[in-house]
């Protein structure tokens, strides 16, 4: 449980004091954190997109600019190892200007030009980064002195800005670090946030502790303990128990209300909504017809599924593009439950006994309970939905091989319709291309829309192509948009964040120097 200096440890200091002998050190400040998943996948922020390394990288890593803690509004971006930028008239050549002594953890040095214009590039190259098709409008990148890089476009790109946060891609790496450490980067990774790498223990926890030299200042916490527990009602024990402080939350109404009736305990449900689709890959029969694929659309219930897990925590989709974000067409032509229509579509498509389909599906419980009723609402269409429960790690392994005939995959990008519609949706993007990002449904009849939307400088000429683009994947049936569950954690009454949580990418509670006990 969470160690820290007490009134009792005061007494036996002065009493030490009195008897000649040496006082012990005070109690350290340690907060026990709790994570739904059986292990680490990976420290490194430019290869892995799994929830449960989300948080733990954003209390470890810096952007050259970020979102202000709690907050998701891109109006709220700040400078970050960056102090200041400034842009070409066109928008196609940038300039940041970097803070100077800024430290990485560990004996690896000031930041400088060189790591900035290193993880651009790292984060840019499909072999070494799952996002690297966020830059992939960058036309050169380079450092004009120690403290200065330049990087240039080949076109506009919607929310520059946004590439360049403490998010995924965008966090910042040591040079130095990543080479000698090697593949060992993965689970011993070196950023430049409040909290470092100290150990690791497989399927246990990972430990960080505070980075003394922060440029915001010293974390007042010493130390933290992120502990790895995929059993919900392991977890919830550990915390109602003592064991854990801050707990990831099971996005379910019951787990709602019965934390709310935890003594001394806060409650955060926040943002970005994860939006979950099902995406049927159109290159495996059955699913090539778009017959099929639209049926599968019609016998899917989103309301079922929000009454199922709780208003408080889920909404229902309302375009292939999640609700809130800059291009979202708010009244999209979703497809509507129809069981009738589900079945005659089946039924023309030359299946009317009904047809079988096989998926690779994650053992964590927030999405294998979805998808449980999602197998359930799909039987009564006549559609067998077959799962092969794997762990998540493995599950995102799969995944990406091509080897499903549909993936749940529920995410939050940043909130800017260009990033959904290409990681998802391009051809760019598809699973198994030497470009692959998420595209698991092979989707590529928005194309043209999608790359137009992104050098386009007229607001309304761009929101009426992602608008356009919204609309062909949703008559193609790529995916079918199901629900966005909100982030939901608890901390103890006595733990002061240290801001207020609105929202974060990260999926986590931001862990900053000014995070505390009370």
């Amino acid at each position: 449980m969470t160690h820290f200096a007490s009134a009792a440890s005061a007494a036996v200091v002065a009493l030490a004091l009195v008897a000649g002998v040496a006082a012990p050190a005070a109690a350290q400040k340690v907060l026990n954190a709790a994570m739904g998943a059986a292990d680490l996948g990976s420290l490194d922020p430019h290869r892995t997109a799994s929830t449960q390394d989300k948080a733990i990288i954003g209390w470890m890593f810096n952007g050259l600019v970020r979102f202000k803690p709690g907050s998701l509004n891109p109006a709220d971006i700040e400078p970050d190892l960056a102090e200041r930028w400034e842009s070409s008239a066109d928008k196609k050549t940038w300039k940041f200007f970097l803070r100077k002594g800024v430290k990485f953890h560990g004996a690896y040095g000031e930041v400088t030009a060189e790591d900035v214009v290193f993880s651009i590039q790292r984060a840019s190259n499909p072999q070494t980064s799952a996002f690297s098709s966020d830059f992939r409008a960058i036309e050169s990148v380079a450092a004009l002195d120690p403290y200065t890089v330049e990087v240039k476009f080949k076109e506009n790109v919607p929310s520059v800005l946004g590439i360049f946060t403490n998010f995924q891609g965008g966090n910042i790496v040591s040079k130095k670090a990543v080479e000698a450490l090697g593949e060992e980067f993965r689970s011993k990774a070196v950023g430049t946030g409040p909290f470092a790498y100290s150990e690791y223990q497989r399927n246990q926890a990972v430990t960080l502790v505070a980075h003394a030299d922060y440029f915001r200042g010293k974390p007042k916490l010493d130390k933290v303990v992120y502990r790895y527990i995929p059993s919900d009602a392991s977890r919830d024990l550990a915390y109602t128990n003592g064991e854990v402080d801050l707990i990831y939350g099971r996005a379910d109404q019951r787990w709602v209300e019965r934390m709310k009736s935890q003594p001394k305990t806060v409650l955060q449900i926040f943002g970005p909504g994860e939006l979950g689709h099902l995406h049927l890959n159109m290159t495996k029969k059955p699913l090539d017809d778009v017959r099929v694929r639209q049926a599968i659309a019609h016998a899917v219930d989103r309301d079922q599924l929000v009454k199922f897990r709780g208003a408080s925590v889920f909404r229902p989709a309302v375009s292939v593009v999640p609700e809130g974000y800059l291009g979202t067409d708010a009244n999209a032509p979703l497809p509507k439950h129809d069981l009738a229509k589900a079945k005659a579509l089946l039924a023309e498509a030359g299946h009317k006994d009904g047809i079988t389909i096989k998926a690779v599906q994650t053992s964590q419980p927030s999405m294998l309970t979805v998808m449980e009723v999602v197998q359930a609402q799909l039987k009564r269409a006549g559609i067998n939905l077959v799962f092969d429960v794997v762990d998540h790690p493995t599950f995102h392994a799969q995944i990406r091989k091509d080897v499903s005939d549909l993936v749940y995959y529920s995410s939050a990008r940043f909130p800017i319709a260009d990033q959904h519609l290409t990681q998802y949706f391009h051809s760019r993007s598809i699973v198994g291309t030497p470009t692959a990002v998420t595209n698991f449904s092979h989707c590529k009849v928005a194309d043209a829309e999608i790359d137009a939307a992104r050098i386009e400088t007229d607001p309304a000429k761009q929101l009426e192509l992602w608008k356009t683009a919204q609309l062909k994947v949703i008559e193609a049936a790529c995916a079918v948009a199901l629900v966005a569950n909100t982030q939901v954690w608890a901390h103890r009454d006595n733990f002061d964040l240290g801001y207020e949580l609105k929202g974060s990418l990260s999926l986590g509670p931001m862990l900053t120097e000014n995070s505390t006990f009370k």
